[in-house]
C-alpha cells in the first residue's frame, strides 16, 4: 500500500468515527424515547388517548373556573369564545417545558446503572427526556385541533411557523435539562427546589390569565413577566394558533436569545462537570 493511500485512509478515520458515534447516539435516543413511551402507557386502558384527554380536561376545568374572571382583559382582546383556545395553547406549551425539565432533572441519576456499565455520551439522557416531551406535545396538538374545530377557528398559513417555535423551545428546554441534570448529580436538593420554581413560574406566566393584565401590574412585576422566557414562547404559539398573525420581531428575537443562552449555559455546566458524575451517582 502506498504512502498516499495510507494518508487518505488516516484522514478518513475521524469522519468515519464521528459518523459511527452519531449513529450510535441516534439509535440510543430512539430506543430510550420508545422505552419511555411504552412505560408511560403500559397497563393503561385508554393509552395514548390520555395525551389528548388530559389537556382537554384541564382546559375544561380551568375554563370553567377562570373564564368569568380572566376571559375579558382590560382591553377585551380575549373574548369568552377565544378563551378556551387561548388557555389550551398556553397550557400545552408550558407543559412541554415543565415535563421535559422535570424528567431531565433526574435523568443522569436515574441512568446510573447503565452509565456504570456502558460507555455512552451522558448528554443523551437529558436530551432524550426533552425529545419524549415533544412526542407528548404532538399528541396534545390533537386536543388543540379539537378545540379549534369546536369553536370554528380555521387554521391559517401562520402554522408553518410551528416547527420554528418548537425548535427554539426544544433548544431552551435542552439547555435547562442539561444544567439541571448536572446540578442534581451533586446537589439532590435541586429536585425539591425545582418543583417550587415550576410552581412559581406557572403563576408568573400568562397561562390562565391574559396578557391584558400585565399593564395593570406593578412595574417590577411587569419586568419579571416580560423577561420570562415562557411568556415569549407562549406568545409565539398563540400568535400562530389563535391570533393568526406573524410573531413580532421582539417575540422572535427573545425566543432565539433564550434558546441560545440556555443551550450555552446548559452545555457549559454539563460539559465541565460530566467527568465527575461517576463519583456521585
Amino acid at each position: 500500500m502506498s504512502d498516499q493511500t495510507k494518508q487518505q485512509e488516516t484522514r478518513s478515520l475521524p469522519a468515519t468515527f464521528a459518523k459511527n458515534e452519531f449513529e450510535k447516539d441516534a439509535f440510543i435516543l430512539r430506543q430510550l424515547v420508545t422505552k419511555d413511551f411504552k412505560i408511560k402507557y403500559r397497563r393503561s386502558v385508554l393509552g395514548v388517548a390520555w395525551s389528548v384527554l388530559n389537556p382537554l380536561l384541564m382546559m375544561i376545568v380551568m375554563a370553567i373556573v377562570f373564564s368569568t374572571i380572566f376571559a375579558q382583559g382590560r382591553n377585551g382582546s380575549i373574548t369568552p369564545e377565544m378563551y378556551p383556545l387561548y388557555l389550551i395553547v398556553g397550557n400545552v406549551t408550558f407543559a412541554v417545558m415543565s415535563e421535559s425539565t422535570n424528567q431531565a432533572l433526574t435523568s443522569i441519576v436515574g441512568a446510573a446503572p447503565l452509565l456504570k456499565k456502558v460507555k455512552v455520551h451522558r448528554w443523551v439522557f437529558p436530551v432524550q427526556k426533552v425529545l419524549f416531551s415533544l412526542v407528548n406535545f404532538a399528541f396534545s396538538l390533537v386536543a388543540v385541533a379539537i378545540v379549534m374545530l369546536w369553536f370554528h377557528v380555521m387554521p391559517s398559513w401562520h402554522l408553518i411557523l410551528l416547527p420554528v417555535c418548537l425548535l427554539l423551545l426544544m433548544c431552551f428546554c435542552m439547555g435547562l435539562g442539561l444544567m439541571l441534570s448536572a446540578l442534581t448529580v451533586f446537589f439532590r436538593d435541586v429536585m425539591h427546589l425545582w418543583s417550587v420554581v415550576i410552581t412559581a413560574w406557572t403563576y408568573i406566566t400568562p397561562i390562565f390569565w391574559t396578557t391584558d393584565f400585565v399593564a395593570q401590574m406593578p412595574h417590577l412585576v411587569r419586568i419579571l413577566v416580560y423577561a420570562n422566557p415562557m411568556y415569549n414562547y407562549l406568545q409565539f404559539m398563540r400568535d400562530i394558533f389563535l391570533f393568526q398573525t406573524t410573531p413580532s420581531l421582539m417575540t422572535f428575537g427573545m425566543c432565539v436569545a433564550w434558546a441560545v443562552l440556555a443551550l450555552v449555559i446548559g452545555y457549559t455546566v454539563f460539559h465541565k462537570s460530566e467527568r465527575k458524575f461517576i463519583l456521585y451517582i
